[in-house]
């Protein structure tokens, strides 16, 4: 008889927090640094979720010198009394069970950010200790929680508060036995997010301290402006075609748009589009309907105007949103979120109210400022011409049958297995590095394609250029997926495109060349976790029989450090990789099993734009900064 059973034994029930323990990736995502960054988020947002509903206007947060979190805010507070539901004190409800919030009624919040009601409850379940102190009434409620949620110190007032004031402090020291990647807070991934919710509600003062003793610093947000100083900072590296920012707000049906946008002579667009403060980064019916506006309006304005003639081919939404920087606020009572994510509005009433609302603002604006007007109108045509002379160029990375390739430089030299799941792509400098990659490559699932030194900066040139040079071309054949409107991530022949450079900063250029391209117009494959770069060993040590390569200087100095002082060893600085042979590519860089791929990840779209922009846009002074400040590490170069 099988041993391999199943009966009523084994139907676990979890209690309380220890779902959240057992799969704390379903509640924020995973374990890594960004899950870790995430508890921070759900503790602000109900920060932010008092600001939205008119009860808070500061919020500030603090990385304590343990690097422990508090964040502390003059809202309401958290009600203190007994909850009828659960029988023990709001507070610890919201501290300990799951889907328990103010969020779910219709008295509590109007507008909310955090709507599944879990925020609380899963920071308690993965912090090894948490404490909430409550200022209500003239006296501060305090109760404390270790180990993943469970009760420390009864709910208990400890002091006296100003009578006419309230709030709420939280403190949570993330557990280490479910953060084992690291629990250090980042202070830049803290500031930039904080930045962008002061950004997204006009007058919340955002204060960040860092108390840790190497990193001493204090910074405030706030912006009396809104969205539109977020549309300034978004264009402070890039020349404005348009003097003023454009800014168009509305409510109907409860539901809140706001609009603010700025042309630039840059050849992308950067449209961020937020519900109540959380960042559609896969945009929804609020974006949709904005687009559609701009569209229309725009051609209305064109042809009215005889600048659009009848001859001319007529504008499409790409070639309006060519060099545009929009920022879309909704405020929603109900939204509607596709997924689990939140990161696209369902609400298809949306898309007409949005789209009404900013129809009749950007409409008044064009009449009201003809100059502005034609820019604007003058720029789309341009891009118009440009879309046309690109769809000519397009043609030729399309494939005549086989992967044979033969009109670019260089040639694909293809892996035999047919299953994507596990193929890789090198892109690799010259033929003379392409030599020993092809050599020590696994021929089964890696592909080698050469290029030829560093492509073209697409930050300052139209499609239709860049459709023009070769070795871009050959990247776009490669892939399968085609480009602009024809891509399609789901006719990718590679799981992995892995950039293949010398560690130095001639290839650390190279890297960022090609980092770019990929960012503006293959943006899915960073966000899917199909870019890589691969990172050649700077060093090898050799004692005995033993080559050990590291990667930079400060792993040379630990590996040093961690030999017997007797221990007689020799240190050689790699070549690049032109001139190691096949078998030292193959160990150090190219074999699954013992190389170290970095991935590209995007973990905010708006602050790789603005890197991209000061290292490839038009403005020197930003970039020469840029430079001096990461010259010691040419790896800070990789979003």
């Amino acid at each position: 008889m099988s041993e391999n059973t199943y009966n009523d034994d084994d139907i676990k029930v979890l209690e309380g927090l220890e779902a959240v323990r057992k799969r704390p990736g379903m509640y924020i995502g995973s374990t890594s640094n960004r899950g870790l960054h995430h508890l921070v988020w759900e503790i602000v947002d109900n920060s932010v979720d008092e600001a939205l509903a008119g009860y808070s206007d500061l919020i500030k947060v603090f990385i304590n010198k343990d690097n422990s979190i508090t964040i502390i805010d003059n809202g309401r507070g958290i009600p203190t009394g007994i909850n009828s539901k659960t029988g023990v004190s709001t507070i610890e409800t919201v501290f300990t069970v799951l889907h328990a919030g103010g969020k779910f009624g219709g008295g509590g919040y109007k507008v909310a950010g955090g709507l599944h009601g879990v925020g609380a409850s899963v920071v308690n379940a993965l912090s090894s200790f948490l404490e909430v102190k409550v200022c209500q009434k003239g006296s501060i409620h305090s109760m404390s929680f270790k180990n993943g949620g469970k009760n420390s110190k009864a709910l208990e007032v400890i002091g006296k508060c100003d009578p006419e004031k309230s709030g709420t402090e939280v403190t949570f020291k993330p557990d280490p036995e479910i953060f084992t990647e690291t629990t250090k807070f980042d202070y830049d991934i803290l500031r930039t997010r904080l930045r962008e919710m002061a950004f997204l509600n006009k007058g919340l003062r955002i204060i960040l301290t860092d108390e840790r003793p190497d990193e001493k610093v204090q910074e405030e947000f706030i912006y009396n402006g809104g969205i539109k100083d977020y549309v300034k900072l978004l264009n402070k590296n890039k020349k404005p075609l348009n003097e003023d920012v454009i800014y168009v707000e509305g409510e109907i049906d409860d539901i809140i748009i706001e609009v603010a946008l700025q042309y630039n002579k840059s050849y992308s667009e950067l449209i961020y589009s937020f519900v109540n403060n959380i960042n559609t980064h896969e945009g929804g019916s609020h974006e949709d309907g904005v687009k559609q506006a701009l569209t229309k309006e725009v051609k209305r304005y064109a042809k009215d105007k005889n600048i659009l003639k009848e001859k001319d081919e007529p504008f499409i939404g790409e070639d309006v949103r060519e060099g545009v920087a929009m920022i879309i606020s909704c405020k929603h009572p109900n939204p509607q979120f596709e997924g689990q994510t939140k990161t696209k509005l369902g609400n298809s009433e949306v898309k007409k109210i949005a789209s009404s609302i900013f129809s009749e603002g950007l409409r008044k604006f064009l009449i009201e400022n003809p100059n502005e007007a034609k820019i604007i109108a003058e720029k789309a045509i341009a891009t118009s011409k440009a879309r046309i002379a690109a769809k000519k160029a397009r043609e030729l990375t399309r494939r005549k049958g086989g992967l044979e390739l033969t009109t670019q430089w260089g040639k694909l030299t293809d892996c035999s297995s047919k299953d994507v799941s596990e193929t890789e792509l090198f892109i690799v400098e010259g033929n003379s590095a392409a030599g020993p990659a092809k050599q020590g490559r696994d021929s089964r699932i890696q592909a080698v394609l050469p290029i030829r030194g560093k492509i073209l900066n697409v930050e300052k040139a139209r499609l239709d250029k860049i459709l023009a040079n070769e070795e871009i071309r050959s990247l776009i054949t490669a892939f399968g997926t085609g480009i602009g409107d024809e891509f399609d991530i789901d006719k990718l022949r590679y799981d992995k495109i892995i950039i293949m450079t010398d560690a130095d900063v001639d290839g650390a250029h190279i890297r960022t060349l090609l980092l770019t391209f990929f960012y503006r117009y293959f943006k899915p494959l960073v966000e899917n976790g199909h870019i890589y770069a691969a990172q050649p060993p700077l060093f090898k040590i050799s004692h005995g029989k033993t080559n050990k390569y590291v990667l930079n200087q400060e792993e040379l100095d630990e590996y040093i450090n961690s030999l017997d002082e007797k221990t007689k060893y020799e240190i050689g600085r790699m070549k690049g990789l032109g001139e190691m042979d096949s078998i030292e590519l193959k160990e150090t860089t190219m074999n699954v099993k013992t190389r170290n791929l970095l991935k590209i990840e995007l973990d905010d779209a708006i602050l790789a734009d603005e890197t991209f922009q000061i290292l490839m846009g038009e403005e020197v002074a930003p970039r020469r900064k840029f430079i001096e400040d990461n010259a010691l590490n040419v790896r800070n170069l990789d979003v």
